[in-house]
This record gives C-alpha cells, structure tokens and sequence, in this order.
C-alpha cells in the first residue's frame, strides 16, 4: 500500500529495474540518499527504473511521524518524485513479506537482517533480486549496475 493509501502491486513494476529502500527522515543519511536516488530517479525514470521507498521505523526511531509527516519530509523538503510507501517493518515476525523475500534472496554480511535505514536491494526486469547494498553506500555508486540492467533488456 503506498503512503496514500492506494493498493499497490509489485507486479505493477514488473519489466522494470527496480531499486528498493528503507528510508527514514531522521537519520544521517537521509539528505544524501533523498538527494541521489532523486538524481537516478530523474535520470532513469524514463528509462523503465523505479524507485520504492519504503519507510521504517525499526533503527533507532529514527521515522517517528504519521504517513502524512513522512510524505512532508519526502515530497516537500526532499522533492521526492518516486513512489513512497505506507510505514512497514523489515526486521522481525511482523516485517513485511516483500522484504521477507528480499532478505531470502539476498542476506547480509551479518546475517539477513536489515542493519539500518537505507538498505538497498536492486531487482532486474524479471524480478530477481540482482544485489543487495549496505546503507553506506551511496546511491550514485549503483548507477553503473542500473545502467547495465537498463542495457539488458
């Protein structure tokens, strides 16, 4: 469901490259990240990308507010274009089960827990999950596999 509201498919975005976050207003990588996803969403968008961001709660209260503050924080401060989700859990019995599946295809380092805000997964066209990025990462640094899953259609 996004933070809307509206129901919403993955298999709306099937045949697309897909780049999915857990995203937080509060942390200290949320103006870096905001601001480099909208660069590769403006850039690729066209190109048959998506970005799903979906917010979280579960490090550190760090997305504290209502769907309504969240999509201020995205949308207004952070002029996010790409879609945003209703709050979910990615850790734990109740984490949602797109990232129940996302964890099984790729885990961690440390496990397949989400360490923190940020986590990346990229998923191809078919619907694989192609790479998994630590929250450090920036997002321009995955520029490079977007571009040559975009190539590979």
């Amino acid at each position: 469901m996004d933070i809307r509201g509206n129901d919403v498919s993955l298999s709306d975005y099937s045949g697309k490259v897909v780049l999915i976050v857990n995203v937080a207003s509060k942390c200290g990588l949320t103006q870096s990240n905001y601001k480099e996803l909208n660069v590769l969403y403006e850039k690729y968008k066209n190109q048959g990308f998506e970005i799903l961001a979906f917010p979280c709660n579960q490090f550190a209260g760090q997305e504290p507010g209502t769907n309504e503050q969240i999509q201020e924080v995205a949308c207004t401060m952070f002029k996010a274009e790409f879609p945003i989700f209703d709050k979910v859990e990615v850790n734990g019995k109740n984490a949602t089960p797109l990232y129940k599946f996302l964890k099984s295809e790729k885990g961690g380092y440390f496990g397949d827990a989400i360490k923190w805000n940020f986590t990346k997964f990229l998923v191809n066209k078919e619907g694989k999950v192609v790479e998994r990025y630590a929250p450090t990462t920036s997002p321009l640094k995955i520029e490079k596999d977007i571009q040559n899953l975009l190539g590979s259609s």
